[in-house]
């Protein structure tokens, strides 16, 4: 398809630049076997490395074939509503329908249900994959998963029969509504209600905002999941209750339940953002889950999941941007070398700073990598009932959904800086991973929600249990990286970094002691900022040491990349450390008259 140049001297300045997406493989598995391990999984016994790579490819072909192509489509071709039906861009319907029939909907669920049962660290991979080539079209199972998860866990017999065999297949799809106008981040306020019929259903009546593929063309049937009260239910968070509101009723009528708008978003503007009215006439059937007035218990269930989701989005979006980056500047000709000066014109790759914005977008992801799949495992094994597991995932999802969205802004803006002006022009493509990158540090619980929820919940309510058997763990691997070698020569930072993040946990701890939420508050992002850039660099030093046997060019790679991470990302953990033990008082003896 030919580009428009738009400010340049010819089609080659632009062209070189638009890139398909192409699986990094390899590096998914080292990060699959290698770092998060699949020991411990009875799923994955019977999978040899063959079998392993098999999946991988085979996903990876539909990525890069059939979804990454419509990446640029649909974001110049919004999904659209029209007379009640929204209308998705060309080709993702048939796409879904591609989808669908290799059966890559089941990967994650049980096969009771018709899934794959494929270990959690695998599904990670392959969803990956479908967010990197296509983010906004990834959505729609993403937030099917979050609803699987959810009635699987907490559902009724009968509702997980009528339900999740159809919502594994993909045949219908399932959402999550929890936010209304008024009621964000704290969910106390949702006024949606629901009222107990005679016959044991639900009428419920209310609106809500925000919700992901509420409406598209995909399948015939769409399953919600919605947050209600119940009458006479307690105020605030105590008197939520959890309900299934199908698109279609089993005797086929169609649910009193629409959506009445789109919204106009910044990015994925392939993915359908939904204004849904419920019980707009008589009100729409619905059915409880569990056990009113426990609705947000149950949430959780499906938030987790989503934030690790999230987590995992940025990893994908900003290894699609570092390819991006990497294309354009393997072909953009510019300037001398500078040590060169008779030589000729050279590709913009050649230049240093150029290979050190590179450099540090592959290290990250790879450290992002490696921590989400590695809470993909704990994930695994808490749901198996390893209660140190189930700690472990509590404490890292917060990071990962924070850390490695944040990680994606970066990733994704230095990106643009790779393209120099071009980077700015739309046509390029560049900018759509900036854009589409930027809500993931906002949905599923923003990252300053995240923070709060690491520093007050998941340290400072067990006294900081978990968190120090995480850094126990990651001294234990530092040790061993420290005797690696010539290899481990950004050992000392790493060191540094895990004592200055055990300090800074001790300040948070002592905060606590004193019931100082205030001035915990006021330093909660900058201590997950200092947690996630520490745990990224432990990956990295296992990346090391598990790399030691591989082949010459991927153990070299991967030196390459755990230096740069270790010389020019992992410092900034010092500064991070020092607002946590430093800061407080900047922020907390600052009132809102101050503005």
């Amino acid at each position: 398809m030919p580009v428009k140049t738009v400010g340049c001297q010819s089609e080659n300045d632009i062209l070189p630049g638009m890139s398909q997406y192409r699986p990094p493989i390899d590096d998914m598995i080292f990060a699959l076997t290698r770092i998060a391990g699949l020991d411990g999984l009875p799923q994955a016994e019977d999978l040899g490395a063959d079998d392993i790579r098999m999946v991988l490819e085979s996903a990876g072909q539909l990525a890069a074939e059939v979804l990454s192509p419509l990446n640029a489509i649909g974001d110049k071709n919004p999904s659209r509503l029209e007379n009640g039906r929204v209308i998705t861009p060309p080709g993702f319907k048939e796409a879904y329908k591609q989808y669908c029939d290799g059966g890559w909907n089941g990967v994650p669920f049980s096969p009771e249900h018709g899934g794959q049962g494929l270990p959690l660290p695998i599904a990670f991979a392959v969803q990956e994959m479908w967010q990197s080539a296509n983010m906004a079209f990834g959505l729609c199972p993403m937030l099917n998963q979050a609803a699987v998860d959810a009635i699987e866990l907490h559902g009724a017999p009968a509702q997980k029969k009528t339900y999740l065999e159809k919502l594994v297949s993909g045949e219908w799809t399932g959402t999550m509504n929890l936010t209304e106008p008024q009621a964000g981040t704290d969910l106390g306020a949702i006024r949606a209600s629901a009222e107990k019929q005679s016959d044991g259903t639900y009428l419920l009546r209310g609106q809500k905002i925000f919700i992901t593929y509420g409406e598209h063309d995909f399948t015939p049937n769409i399953i919600h999941t919605v947050l209600a009260r119940v009458p006479g239910a307690p105020e605030g968070t105590k008197g939520i209750s959890m309900f299934i509101v199908p698109k279609v009723l089993a005797d086929g009528k169609r649910n009193d339940v629409k959506c009445v708008s789109l919204e106009h978003k910044m990015g994925i503007h392939a993915s359908p953002t939904c204004v849904m009215q419920y019980g707009e006439e008589r009100g729409a059937v619905a059915y409880l889950i569990g056990r009113e007035n426990e609705g947000l218990k149950y949430m959780f269930t499906m938030m987790n999941n989503a934030r690790l989701n999230v987590g995992l989005q940025g990893v994908a979006i900003a290894e699609r941007a570092y390819q991006h980056a990497v294309a354009y500047a393997k072909d953009r000709v510019q300037g001398n070398r500078l040590n060169d000066k008779s030589g000729g014109r050279v590709p913009i790759i050649d230049h240093p700073d150029v290979r050190r914005m590179l450099l540090s977008m592959r290290a990250q992801i790879e450290a992002a990598r490696g921590l989400a799949y590695e809470a993909a495992k704990a994930m695994e094994l808490g749901r198996r009932g390893d209660t140190a597991a189930q700690a472990r995932v509590d404490l890292l999802t917060p990071v990962v959904k924070a850390w490695c969205t944040d990680m994606a802004q970066e990733v994704a803006s230095t990106a643009l800086q790779v393209h120099g002006g071009m980077g700015f022009i739309e046509e390029t493509g560049a900018a759509q991973f900036y854009r589409d990158a930027r809500i993931a540090p906002i949905y599923e619980g923003t990252n300053g929600i995240q923070s709060m929820d690491l520093a007050l919940r998941k340290v400072a309510m067990d006294g900081g249990k978990a968190m120090k058997a995480w850094l126990d763990e990651a001294d234990k691997e530092a040790k061993k990286f420290s005797a690696a070698g010539d290899d481990a020569d950004w050992h000392e930072e790493l060191t540094l970094g895990l004592a200055g993040l055990r300090g800074a946990t001790e300040a948070v701890l002592n905060l606590a002691r004193g019931n100082d939420l205030e001035n915990i508050a006021s330093v909660a992002a900058p201590y997950l900022q200092a947690f996630g850039l520490i745990a990224g660099a432990a990956v990295m030093a296992k990346s090391v040491i598990a790399a030691n046997d591989s082949k010459a060019d991927f153990k070299s790679a991967k030196i390459v990349t755990a230096r740069l991470y270790g010389t020019h990302i992992l410092p900034r953990s010092r500064g991070a450390v020092q607002t946590v033990l430093s800061g407080a008082r900047a922020v907390s003896g600052c009132g809102s008259e101050f503005f």
